[in-house]
């Protein structure tokens, strides 16, 4: 698996993405998402790649299937701190594909200067839980009704690594 800059010829497999229950469940993609969201979504973090504020990448396979995005939504350089996230397409889950991405991005996060990284998930999301404990975050608490989707609000557990934590907490 190799990460490469979200570009406008990934821009198929997010419908893959966009029609899976679990990746709309699991994200802050609106449902369902609107017409012209993926090329909103690209040029959003096209204008961030160019300013340092946010990062995508495409996750591909070594015969350059898509397989998901490895995310830096949110990446305040001045504080060194940065937000990351993964999606990865339905056929690609349990085989170790969110753990290399997030693996990967979390080095790249830190060669970019970053002294903390830091994870949002839902707290019905026991797999992403899984995924941060091997890539060594360390969940820090539950943010209560932290997030609002589809008129819902859900709690989140937050999760950060720096650069001085080891490796992985866990087998994986």
């Amino acid at each position: 698996m190799r990460l490469e800059p979200f570009a406008e010829n990934h821009l198929p497999g997010l419908d893959v993405l966009f029609s899976d229950p679990l990746s709309l469940r699991h994200t802050r993609i609106p449902e369902p998402p609107p017409p012209g969201f993926a090329g909103q979504w690209l040029k959003m973090y096209e204008e961030g790649r160019r300013d340092g504020s946010r990062e995508a990448f495409a996750a591909l396979d070594d015969d350059g299937r898509f397989l998901g995005l490895a995310l830096a939504p949110a990446f305040d350089r001045k504080a060194a701190e940065v937000e990351l996230g993964y999606i990865v397409l339905p056929e690609a889950r349990g085989r170790g594909v969110s753990t290399r991405m997030l693996r990967a991005l979390t080095a790249w996060a830190f060669e970019q200067g970053a002294q903390r990284a830091t994870l949002i998930i839902g707290v019905d999301n026991p797999a992403s839980e899984r995924v941060a404990e091997r890539c060594g975050y360390v969940r820090e608490g539950v943010m209560r009704s932290a997030h609002l989707k589809e008129g819902r609000r859900n709690d989140a557990s937050l999760w950060s690594r720096l650069p001085s934590d080891p490796t992985s907490t866990a087998a994986g």
